[in-house]
């Protein structure tokens, strides 16, 4: 992956976390990044959740974190040296570990609305939301598939378009969460073009690429072999490329997805447009698992995300790494810098 031009350094506005379950693991990374702080030389964030939350659970872990409950973002600026900042949400019920508890789904969503709210106005620089339970959330009315979908109505409705990176990678999955069978009839032209297009255009603004380059993948073995292991190359994937140059980007493929990933390949793209889940997120998981980012591209706000879930089975212990949430909230601040500079 080739590296982005370093944008001019712009005085920036803290980063807000969402708070994410605060039975899961989210809490505890979010401590853990902020001990990190200058050993990562993050740069200043706050925490939009219930202040009593990380304070116990700091004390429950033997971590010498100080906790500042706040009343607005510009006070996380002063803050953030000495003491985690954090924006207060109220909890429904008290926090067990690794327990969902219904009666706190409001105030996970309440966390979510706030901090998004934050980056909306230009409060808070960006975004970085900590994992979220998704049943706990449907079962309290949650009506959109996930986080994405819901930021994205949030925030006016655009597109959004799933990147995972980590250092040495960025990937974006055309099909996402749906079953390998699903793929082939619901691929298609358009939708290839459509992502393709949204990519390009944030690796300009989003990361500072002035020409970017993107391989994109084929469906097939030895993407179709001329189309003797399949057509899908020649007739979904090949008239979708054209749409995506036209934004300016030098476009390499249908390639062979068993070719692509090794480091010499990836020296030589910014970013691989790949048209399933597991295709894009097994070789990223492979090359660095706990770094790993997820980033929605097309959206009026900057918003990653760790690359991982709550992990229930392991909150609470001490245990949880902080490398993903670390590279989100580095990663957040990236791209921000990017947008403030264009």
């Amino acid at each position: 992956m080739k590296s982005s031009a370093e944008p001019r350094s712009t005085p920036l506005a803290p980063i807000a976390l969402s708070m994410g379950e605060p039975a899961g693991i989210g809490p505890e990374v979010t401590l853990k990044a902020w001990a990190a702080r200058k050993a990562e030389a993050l740069p200043a964030f706050l925490a939009v959740g219930a202040p009593s939350l990380y304070r116990d659970l700091a004390a429950r872990l033997k971590l010498d974190i100080p906790i500042a409950e706040i009343s607005s973002a510009a006070e996380a600026l002063s803050a953030f040296e000495c003491a985690l900042p954090v924006l207060p949400v109220a909890l429904g019920a008290p926090v067990e570990a690794g327990r969902l508890a219904p009666a706190n789904a409001a105030a996970v969503m309440r966390a979510i609305d706030l901090a998004c709210d934050l980056a909306s106005s230009g409060a808070a620089s960006a975004l970085v939301t900590n994992p979220i339970h998704k049943r706990a959330l449907y079962e309290a009315g949650l009506d959109v598939p996930g986080h994405t979908e819901y930021l994205a109505m949030r925030t006016g409705g655009a597109t959004p378009v799933m990147m995972l990176s980590c250092p040495g990678l960025r990937v974006v999955p055309v099909t996402v969460h749906i079953p390998l069978g699903a793929v082939v009839p619901t691929l298609t032209t358009s939708m290839i073009a459509e992502k393709g297009v949204i990519l390009a255009r944030a690796l300009r603004r989003d990361f500072g690429i002035a020409r970017p380059c993107i391989a994109v993948a084929g469906l097939n073995p030895h993407a179709g072999e001329e189309g003797h292991i399949g057509r899908e190359e020649i007739e979904i994937i090949e008239p979708a490329l054209d749409a995506i140059r036209r934004e300016g980007a030098e476009v390499t493929g249908p390639l062979p997805p068993d070719t692509m990933f090794h480091a010499a390949a990836r020296a030589r793209y910014d970013a691989a447009l790949c048209m399933y889940h597991d295709q894009a997120l097994i070789p990223l998981k492979t090359i660095n698992f706990e770094r790993g980012v997820n980033t929605t591209l097309g959206l009026p706000v900057v918003r990653t995300s760790p690359d991982h879930g709550t992990a229930l089975d392991i909150a609470g212990k001490g245990i949880a790494h902080p490398g993903s949430l670390i590279e989100a909230i580095r990663l957040a601040q990236e791209i921000a810098r990017h947008r403030a500079a264009a």
